[in-house]
Parts: C-alpha cells; sequence; structure tokens
C-alpha cells in the first residue's frame, strides 16, 4: 500500500514537515490508545522525525488503522435535561438573588429586625447570586 490512503506522498515521493507531524499525531493517538508500547513508540517516532519518502511513514503505520475523526474536531450534541438543568438553575438563582436583595433593603429599611449578620450578608449572597446567573448566562452565550 502507498502513502495515499494516509495522505502521505506516494512512493519515494519526499515528504514534508508536516507529513512528519501528522504521522506523529497518529503514533501518538496510537500510544494513547494503546495499540503501541512506550519503546514502540518511542521508536517509531525516531523513525518518523527522520523519514524522507511517503514509502518510510507508511510503513511506520501499516500495522495500525487509519485515524478516525479526531475527538476534538467533533461536536457532541448536549442533552435536552442539560439544557433544561442550566434553565433551572439560572431562574433558581435569580428568584433566590431577588428575595435575598429584597431582605437585605426591608433589613435596611426597619432596623429593629435583622439577621444576625447584618444587612451585608444577605446582600452578599445576593451578589454572588447574580454573579452565578451572569457566569451561566456567558457560558451559554458562548456556545453554538
Amino acid at each position: 500500500m502507498d502513502g495515499v490512503g494516509r495522505g502521505f506522498p506516494p512512493g519515494d515521493l519526499r515528504v514534508s514537515h508536516a507529513d512528519r507531524d501528522r504521522a506523529l499525531s497518529e503514533l501518538s493517538e496510537a500510544f494513547r490508545v494503546g495499540r503501541i508500547t512506550a519503546d514502540e513508540f518511542d521508536e517509531r517516532s525516531g523513525q518518523a522525525l527522520r523519514a524522507r519518502t511517503g514509502r518510510e511513514l507508511t510503513a511506520l503505520l501499516a500495522d495500525l488503522p487509519l485515524a478516525g475523526p479526531s475527538a476534538t474536531g467533533t461536536t457532541v450534541p448536549e442533552p435536552a435535561n442539560h439544557v433544561f438543568a442550566v434553565r433551572a438553575v439560572m431562574g433558581v438563582s435569580a428568584l433566590c438573588a431577588t428575595l435575598l436583595f429584597a431582605r437585605a433593603v426591608t433589613d435596611a429599611l426597619s432596623p429593629g429586625i435583622g439577621w444576625a449578620g447584618g444587612t451585608l450578608a444577605p446582600a452578599g449572597i445576593a451578589a454572588l447570586l447574580a454573579g452565578l446567573i451572569i457566569f451561566l448566562h456567558v457560558i451559554r452565550a458562548d456556545r453554538p
């Protein structure tokens, strides 16, 4: 088999740095999933870096399956229950922030009634919850 199946130049045509890098990536993936040992990886990586032709690179990878689509290049659809969970957390956090802010305002206006921590504790909690809401909203907006 020539190097065409893997995208390397066929036969004795010279390879580029990008071809060697691609071969190293395939070797790294084979090592990561347990297809080759650490010693094999070291030996084959050195050979890949010294390879001059497509035939040499192809020979290094001949006993390994063609690399499938990379995990980083694929997108996994977000489960519907995750979307619901994020929205539920945002809604409950908004409600809690509103209630705690109302409690802080009420405590500030009526000095005889208050929490042990004073009016700063509910206001601080409300601010943290508002920050959580903004954080979740920003994360959600970044997703496609």
